[in-house]
């Protein structure tokens, strides 16, 4: 259950910082944010994988960069889909 809380904690804030750098922070609430966050380290380590890069496992400097590199790329190509 701790676990749990962690990951939303995480994708949360992950979330919430990528919205804040795409400029959608004013439309997208908690529960998006959380959405996005956890999504995006989904996509994030995705990719990284896909390069050949490690991703360390767990919550790390390096595993926030991820997933907020991911949850970027998923609100620009979201938006670009919604056009």
């Amino acid at each position: 259950m701790t676990n749990f809380i962690i990951w939303i904690i995480f994708g949360a804030l992950a979330g919430w910082v990528a919205s804040i750098i795409t400029g959608k922070n004013r439309r997208m609430g908690a529960i998006a944010n959380i959405v996005v966050g956890i999504l995006g380290a989904f996509i994030g380590a995705g990719i990284m994988n896909t390069l050949g890069i490690q991703v360390p496992q767990g919550f790390s400097l390096m595993g926030f960069l991820v997933a907020l590199g991911g949850s970027v790329i998923l609100i620009i190509v979201t938006g670009m889909i919604r056009r």
